[in-house]
């Protein structure tokens, strides 16, 4: 078994992986998902506050989850989330910027109603290759116990 409730402790910061935004990659995501003109088209992005081609913010979002499942949810003892409480979009991800995510646990408790699990509240960073946050993600996640009812 993978990583359980029991693993995960307040304050820890686990560096979840990188990913390098391509040009293609902007545009082919905005195509489907987020079809405005600075996520497609270099020349409007150029003209826009931006002042060139970025990525969609919800496109941040999809690497930074696939990360995520990859690299830390996949043999887990996760049993999905309840919900994202924020998310920031504080700088723009521009084409040819690595961002590292990183994962924070904030704190966690055994649920009340089925005592088999337990909630994890945590904080995504993501940071460019400038040391820069481009983005941070407020969200829940639950994960099932190891030993139920045992002290934790």
């Amino acid at each position: 078994m993978g990583l359980s409730f029991e693993d995960m402790e307040a304050g820890t910061t686990t560096e979840v992986g990188k990913h390098t935004f391509t040009r293609e990659e902007i545009i082919e995501f905005a195509q489907k998902f987020d079809p405005q003109p600075f996520h497609l088209d270099e020349v409007a992005a150029a003209e826009s506050p931006f002042r060139g081609l970025v990525a969609s913010g919800w496109h941040t979002c999809s690497v930074m989850m696939g990360m995520l499942v990859r690299n830390v949810l996949a043999g887990s003892t996760s049993m999905g989330s309840p919900g994202i409480d924020e998310i920031r979009w504080l700088k723009p991800v521009r084409v040819g910027d690595t961002i590292t995510m990183m994962n924070v646990v904030i704190d966690k408790r055994v649920s009340e109603s089925k005592p088999d699990r337990g909630i994890v509240s945590t904080r995504w960073e993501g940071i460019n290759q400038h040391g820069e946050t481009v983005i941070t993600v407020r969200s829940k996640g639950m994960f099932g116990l190891r030993r139920p009812g045992a002290a934790v």
